[in-house]
């Protein structure tokens, strides 16, 4: 019987050495990175040069941070200062910590984003005389790089609180925006303009909108996802035909400026890439905006929806954050869960509309058991409302920045000034009790890949756990006004890794096409346990 006990226990102990012990979500840690970022971050995103681009608008007045060279912009139509030598855009450089002055010429106020194929940032949009701006911004690592807004590109339509997202043939298309119920390439074909699309206008709410900055997917049959107010649609771009209609998501609305926000949740090899996921998450009740105008903050919505949109049938399937949430972001962290931060528990978005900041995230777990996704991690000390930022790092740790609920910078005397700190969540996978798990890209047989190219991956660990171990690959955001736009996460296709002198190689398998991973640079991210490495950046093509 002891012997028998003696085997049990060995077999228990190899196993739990096999496939990794679960790992205990921990609260996680802030850390802050900048005391004074000199622009608040509206707008934010990571370059595939380790670099963070974040920008405000252009027409508040003085901010808090000098152009550099004696540089000054000169702009006959800008509502604040016709001479204007202060930045409203900065360049963080994770590495060194420290941030340089951008200069942009066109009002970028609640503008978007997202990146070409080459690792351009093609920004669109925005208020006054960027309403119809084109911008370009080409990353760098010598601080030589600036915003072109000199290109002759130009949008058809004004587009003020719109969404992007890049198309699997490099073309950006622009979404929506106030008063434009249409959508529009970047660049166009000859002779293009733009295409109407009455979902829009069946969406909006007088007096309220409640569709701006609409929540944008690409689907794996290369189709467009739509989510406006608390409808959607699918969305054949190319005819400008609907394809599908979805079911009506209840509970209130989740768009500007109810400000909810929304991912696709990973998209796996296993299926071929097939099956496409939506998580909505927050907004405010539909009279909210309206309500808080007049001085009634009501709470925010709770609920989350998600809906398998490449099902026959598709439908919502609701469930509960831990506390009520509006304005807050989300992003796909690199092991494939859901974070959930930045934001307030009453009111909406707009001019000095949203009280109870929320300053705790929420961990959401997409594979664990309805019921058990949720956890609640370590609070900030600093309030990120309306105008608030994050995005995901290659390390792991996710920069957060901006707040700001006022017309110009308001830095004291009010319960929620103007913020210009950054700062750093470490999410609880870089807890240093999980450091036997964490992975380290070695080596990379190549970092410029075909689609459904195999590629050798090299990498160590300390705990190897066989059937714990994943490759992501992951497309980061262009993070504005509660939505992360153009991000996804790809788990690829790998074959089992072999050990030799102290490493391990894995042949992986690059995404098959365009449709599910558009061209451009992702990070790509060892799991193992849960724990991902820092990243490595490749090109995919």
């Amino acid at each position: 019987m002891a012997r028998m006990i003696e085997l049990v226990l060995c077999v228990v102990f190899l196993w739990g050495v096999s496939v990794g012990r679960a790992v205990e979500v921990k609260p996680g840690s802030w850390k802050l990175v900048v005391s004074n970022g000199g622009v608040s971050a509206m707008h934010m995103t990571t370059t595939y040069k380790d670099t963070v681009v974040m920008f405000d608008r252009t027409d508040y007045g003085a901010s808090k941070l000098l152009l550099d060279k004696g540089r000054c912009r000169n702009d006959a139509n800008d509502l604040a200062l016709k001479h204007d030598c202060w930045a409203h855009s900065i360049e963080y450089n994770i590495a060194s910590n420290s941030l340089r002055p951008l200069m942009v010429m066109t009002d970028t106020w609640c503008s978007c984003a997202s990146f070409a194929a080459d690792g351009t940032l093609v920004s669109t949009g925005g208020y006054n005389d960027g309403g119809k701006a084109v911008r370009y911004f080409q990353p760098c690592n010598n601080s030589a790089c600036d915003w072109n807004d000199s290109q002759p590109t130009k949008l058809a339509e004004n587009r003020w609180y719109s969404s992007t997202q890049i198309l699997p043939d490099n073309r950006v298309i622009v979404v929506g925006g106030r008063r434009a119920f249409s959508y529009e390439f970047v660049p166009k074909k000859a002779g293009e303009s733009y295409y109407n699309l009455p979902f829009l206008m069946q969406t909006f709410v007088v007096n309220v909108e409640n569709n701006l900055y609409p929540f944008l997917h690409l689907s794996s049959d290369g189709n467009l996802f739509i989510f406006a107010n608390k409808d959607s649609i699918l969305l054949d771009y190319k005819t400008n035909r609907v394809v599908k209609k979805f079911p009506t998501m209840l509970g209130g609305a989740r768009n500007y400026p109810s400000c909810g926000s929304s991912v696709m949740l990973p998209l796996t090899a296993s299926d071929g890439f097939r099956k496409v996921e939506i998580l909505v998450c927050g907004g405010a009740p539909d009279n909210s905006f309206t309500s808080a105008n007049q001085g009634n903050f009501l709470p925010a919505l709770q609920s989350c929806g998600r809906i398998v949109i490449t099902d026959a049938n598709p439908g919502w399937a609701m469930e509960n954050m831990p506390s009520p949430r509006v304005l807050s972001d989300m992003l796909i962290l690199p092991n494939g869960e859901i974070l959930i931060i930045n934001g307030a528990k009453q009111g909406t978005a707009g001019w000095e509309l949203g009280r109870d900041p929320a300053l705790a995230p929420f961990l959401y777990k997409p594979n664990s058991v309805p019921g058990y996704r949720f956890s609640t991690l370590a609070p900030s000390t600093i309030p990120r409302m309306y105008h608030s930022s994050a995005s995901v790092l290659p390390d792991g740790r996710i920069l957060v920045g901006g707040s700001n609920p006022h017309v110009g910078y308001v830095l004291s005397g009010i319960p929620y000034p103007t913020e210009l700190r950054l700062e750093a969540y470490s999410p609880y996978y870089l807890d240093s009790s999980y450091v036997v798990y964490r992975p380290t890209i070695v080596a990379l047989s190549s970092s410029s890949l075909m689609y459904g190219q195999k590629f050798t991956l090299q990498f160590t660990v300390f705990s190897y756990t066989a059937y714990n171990i994943a490759f992501h690959l992951y497309a980061p955001s262009f993070t504005t006004h509660s939505f992360s736009m153009n991000q996804r996460l790809l788990i690829l296709a790998a074959n089992s890794s072999k050990s030799m002198e102290g490493k391990y190689f894995t042949e992986v398998t690059a995404p098959p096409n365009s449709v599910t991973a558009p061209a451009g640079y992702y990070m790509l991210f060892v799991v193992n346990n849960g724990i991902p490495s820092v990243a490595n950046w490749i090109h995919l093509s």
